[in-house]
């Protein structure tokens, strides 16, 4: 046993003693089971090299398309896509001079007499026509003002998702006490002539677009603010159906022009056919507003005010007058101009703006829900219950006549949540 034993022990010694001197210990052959690693044909690695050098001139050619920064869908556009298209013209209006500085389209409203079935129907057909309705910024301007939670709480439930605010009035009412405050002013509504107040009030407001409570909206706001108006301040329709002559007489006006040294009196005649503006639906850039227009508008007020009240006393005195061209008695000439009066748009303002506004195209002019046009017409008269101030307070609602359009921006689920 130990002669058989010591030879391997020998021979294990010896291997150690090897590996210290540090002997290589030579491999054996590889095991024929295992295939080297095939070489790359040529044709491949020239394929491969080729289109490595087509990626890297890709990177020399124009860019087609581009993601606007506006766009909250971050869709691709064409870089040379048709410039009149809404998005666009919101971004150029933004970035040229007078436009807003945030992107957003900012609709402004006044309501006298809170109607929030109104403002659902005025918000939710903006929004629904809209293009781009996350871009679209409300700021309802409403008798409670910030102080009504639950009216804004009842919107938001209704659009979770919108931009919306709510803003009191007393400030801008305030302006307008102060500013028509004595007896020889024919105070204007306040409709009229708030959008040109509520800027000096709210300065974050340099380009709006105000629109009256009682519309529908059925066109695209966006395009309205993309507008081009060069120097103009104001942009409005004008309503056709309203003339100058009909609430104005133009001997009356001739007369305060020629005994008038005011730069804002017109120079040549007043054209007795023009149209007056349709203040429903304006578009505001406040950086070029005139400083002075309120004071303009007062003058006017002033002005036309002492001449109507000189001309009642001259009926008293006279058995006939002349009213458009005709001698009529006088009972009937004064019948005739009082209801002028009480139906008339306020003159103040649109004498003020005579010729000094941009004229929209006539199919952003507010139509009557009974006309003929409604269905073409882009902007139209809400024709839902009214509420008159008696009844805000009650909150009801007169049972006037009225259509079925703007049922379909007011679901009555909805009408319960506004009514509850």
């Amino acid at each position: 046993m130990s002669s058989s034993f010591l030879p391997s022990t020998s021979f294990a010694t010896q291997r150690r003693t090897s590996q210290k001197l540090g002997n290589p210990i030579t491999a054996g052959p590889l095991d024929p089971c295992i295939t080297p690693a095939p070489s790359p044909r040529p044709i491949f690695q020239f394929l491969a090299f080729g289109l490595i050098i087509f990626l890297a001139l890709l990177q020399l050619l124009p860019a087609t398309h581009f993601r606007d920064p506006f766009d909250p869908f971050r869709n691709w556009t064409p870089l040379h896509s048709n410039p009149s298209s809404p998005l666009r013209e919101l971004r150029d209006a933004r970035n040229a001079d007078g436009g807003g500085d945030d992107g957003m389209v900012h609709v402004v409203s006044w309501m006298d007499c809170l109607d929030l079935r109104a403002l659902a129907v005025l918000a939710n057909s903006t929004l629904s026509s809209s293009s781009h309705p996350d871009l679209v910024f409300f700021h309802f301007f409403i008798p409670g003002g910030n102080e009504d939670k639950v009216s804004f709480y009842k919107l938001k439930v209704l659009f979770p998702h919108s931009n919306l605010e709510i803003h009191g009035q007393e400030q801008v009412k305030e302006i307008m006490r102060t500013v028509f405050s004595g007896g020889q002013y024919a105070e204007p509504s306040y409709e009229e002539i708030v959008p040109f107040i509520i800027p000096t009030v709210h300065n974050f407001l340099r380009k709006f677009i105000f629109v009256s409570a009682n519309v529908i909206m059925k066109a695209r706001v966006e395009e309205l603010i993309g507008v081009d108006m060069n120097n103009y301040a104001i942009a409005t329709a004008e309503d056709c159906s309203q003339r100058l002559k009909n609430y104005v007489n133009l001997d009356v006006l001739h007369a305060i022009q020629r005994s008038a040294s005011k730069a804002w009196v017109s120079e040549t005649p007043y054209a007795k056919d023009s149209c007056l503006p349709d203040f429903s639906v304006l578009v505001i850039n406040a950086r070029k507003l005139e400083k002075d227009l309120v004071e303009i508008v007062l003058w006017w007020s002033k002005a036309l005010n002492l001449r109507e009240r000189f001309q009642i006393l001259l009926y008293f005195r006279f058995p006939f007058c002349i009213y458009e061209s005709d001698m009529v008695p006088v009972h009937l000439c004064l019948f005739r101009r009082l209801l002028t009066w009480t139906s008339k748009k306020n003159l103040a303002v649109a004498l003020a703006l005579y010729n000094s506004y941009l004229k929209l195209s006539s199919s952003w002019l507010v139509k009557d829900f009974s006309s003929s046009q409604v269905n073409n017409s882009m902007i139209i008269h809400y024709d839902g219950p009214k509420t008159s101030c008696k009844e805000s307070i009650n909150g009801t609602a007169s049972e006037y006549s009225h259509g079925a359009v703007w049922t379909q921006y007011l679901p009555s689920t909805s009408d319960r949540i506004l009514g509850s």
